[in-house]
């Protein structure tokens, strides 16, 4: 208690209050509390009555009393840190073991004696198949994030642990969520466990402002810059699918003049830490990272996340906002969602609870305005100046006006800021969207003439050549839409597509021509290549009649006879029957009897019929 005191905790969170109630005290715990709700210090507290016995310090450092398994390794450095200062007064000794870190020193670390050890579930089982770590002394066996430990594979590790351990231990186990497995774990491994609650029935921060930018096609790194420049957070974390996005997006924003940082699954966990380190000094404001970050990063300066690639579910999406709003602060997550993305991203904010503003991107010019303002807010602008500042001061306006010296100021003050992107705002979207039918008119199939994409009444246009006709198999469907992605257009600035044998063409609305222009110069490997042509020449179309063709007779084919030898057999009709199969064959009319006349039927095309049994089949007309 008199380490949160130095902490300056006033009053405990829900969940850490729940864990000290009379009814959890002593017991397993089952708990399932959000991301952000303090639940580290929770544990740590429910641990002090099994370790400490009632005693203020503890003893000394010999086999571990307590094992806290994390699923990531900065969850687990983070855990480290907190339990660190928490049992710092009672003498506690923290030692961590995580993957990435050199397996010797923490050996050595172990040898001399733990009190608590805290690690990843792949590093905890290789010390104890090396008889590094010695369980069997452990009273208390925590697990952190367990939800998270299953998704990542770590099941048989988790087991393997729990099996190592003494039967009479106390087993606590947190989540974020209580999928089947986790409660199935928990009755093979725990004993009477009492079950703590506290996640909100809104899957969701109180505390997180969720905002949702629509984004023109390939727009995404503009609009980061832009949100970076309008919130201008102390600290920013930057969210990509892959780690070949995060190292795009880093190096763009380095580029730009951000201080950013770093954070992949490949990197090293040295480089990990000091990125984070970055972070928390000061020196760096944005990090740029994939999920890996999304759990166990705990910075208290955090107030923006962006999504830059949408999430894959929602409780991705809630760990990754979890990073801001923690502790009762006050954070902003933004979703940047590209226009074809835009139904995806409503189902995932209504799967995990939120409810956005939806917005475009932030403008230039809102934010050159939001930089004047903040101007007179810099310390160095509001604070009184001293006797030398003011001498100096008038010693620059005697060689300088006072319109001089402010626009020298403004120039030093934008210097210092990256320049804010010129973004389209890709427009309102209300109800379902309409299906893109990327012909306005029926198509025509003429011999010779390309196939049209038309729009009436477009008016000034810049024709483009695409390097894909129809021997390419190119067609409006999935040319439509693909010019709007590379050029970042929309639907209503393009006018006719016409599709040529080896090539298309396509009219741009003049007032975007060279913004598209510009655009498709950025093309990637696989892209089809897009580049200024001219007008496509204008063809006739042929004249067409509506009225009915006059039937011409047909003139009769001259019929040869043929030797008998070379007679055609009778081909079987339908049902079996021969039939002459010839059009200008008369067909033998049939007598009442229901026997055929066969003296209409020409004899020169009569087939021949052999008596002979052994004749040839040609020649027997079989």
């Amino acid at each position: 208690m008199r380490a949160l005191a130095e902490r300056g905790y006033a009053e405990l969170t829900a969940v850490q209050g729940e864990v000290l109630s009379p009814a959890a005290r002593g017991r397993d715990l089952l708990v399932s509390a959000q991301t952000g709700s303090g639940k580290t210090v929770a544990y740590g507290l429910a641990l002090g009555e099994t370790l400490l016995g009632g005693a203020e310090r503890l003893g000394f450092a010999a086999q571990p009393l307590a094992l806290v398994v994390a699923p990531t390794r900065e969850l687990a450095l983070q855990v480290e840190r907190e339990l660190a200062w928490l049992y710092a007064g009672a003498g506690g000794r923290v030692v961590s073991c995580v993957g990435g870190m050199d397996a010797r020193s923490e050996r050595k670390r172990l040898e001399l004696g733990a009190h608590i050890v805290v690690g990843t579930p792949g590093r905890l089982r290789d010390h104890i198949d090396r008889r590094a770590l010695d369980v069997s002394n452990l009273q208390a066996v925590v697990l952190d994030e367990a939800d998270e430990m299953l998704d990542l594979g770590f099941r048989e590790d988790l087991e393997f642990i729990l099996e190592a351990t003494p039967e009479q231990r106390r087993t606590l186990l947190f989540s974020a969520t209580l999928p089947d497995a986790i409660v199935a774990i928990a009755r093979r491994f725990q004993r009477d466990a009492a079950r703590i609650e506290t996640a909100s029935a809104a899957r969701g921060h109180a505390d997180i402002e969720h905002r949702a930018v629509r984004v023109a096609p390939r727009q995404t790194d503009a609009a980061v810059v832009n949100v970076l420049r309008q919130h201008d957070a102390a600290a920013a974390i930057v969210f990509c699918s892959t780690r070949e996005a995060v190292r795009r997006l880093h190096a763009k924003l380095a580029q730009r003049g951000f201080a950013a940082v770093l954070i992949s699954g490949e990197l090293g966990q040295a480089e990990r830490n000091r990125a984070l380190e970055e972070l928390r000094s000061g020196r760096a404001r944005v990090c740029v990272a994939t999920d890996v970050a999304a759990r166990g990063i705990d910075l208290a300066n955090v107030e923006l996340v962006v999504h830059a690639d949408l999430p894959h579910d929602a409780e991705i999406f809630q760990h990754r906002s979890g990073r801001t709003g923690r502790a009762g602060r006050k954070g902003v997550s933004v979703l940047l969602v590209p226009t074809s993305r835009r139904r995806k991203a409503e189902t995932l904010m209504v799967d995990a609870g939120a409810t956005p503003i939806w917005s475009g991107p932030p403008a230039a010019d809102e934010i050159r305005a939001l930089d004047q303002e903040r101007l007179f807010a810099e310390p160095a602008v509001s604070a009184p100046a001293t006797g030398e500042e003011l001498a100096r001061a008038r010693a620059l306006l005697g060689r300088l006006s006072a319109e001089e010296a402010a626009v020298a100021l403004l120039r030093f003050h934008a210097a210092r800021l990256p320049e804010p992107e010129e973004l389209e705002d890709p427009g309102e979207w209300n109800g379902p969207r309409e299906r893109v039918r990327p012909n306005d008119a029926p198509r025509e199939e003429r011999s010779g003439e390309p196939h049209a994409h038309r729009r009436e009444a477009f008016g000034d246009s810049v024709w483009f050549r695409l390097g894909v006709g129809r021997k390419q198999n190119a067609d409006p469907k999935w040319l439509l839409p693909m010019i709007c992605r590379r050029g970042g257009i929309t639907r209503n600035e393009i006018g006719a597509i016409r599709i040529f044998d080896r090539e298309s063409k396509v009219a741009i609305a003049a007032s975007v021509a060279d913004r598209f222009a510009a655009a498709t110069q950025r093309a990637e490997k696989g892209d089809v290549v897009i580049s200024l042509g001219d007008a496509p020449e204008e063809r006739a179309a042929p004249a067409r009649s509506h009225a009915p063709r006059p039937a011409t007779p047909r003139a009769d084919k001259p019929v040869y006879a043929k030797p008998s030898s070379w007679a055609p057999a009778a081909s079987k009709g339908k049902f079996g029957k021969a039939s002459a199969g010839r059009p200008d064959r008369a067909k033998p009319e049939r007598k009442r009897d229901g026997r055929r006349d066969n003296a209409a039927a020409p004899a020169a095309h009569a087939p021949a019929r052999a008596k002979d049994k052994h004749a040839p089949r040609r020649e027997r007309g079989s």
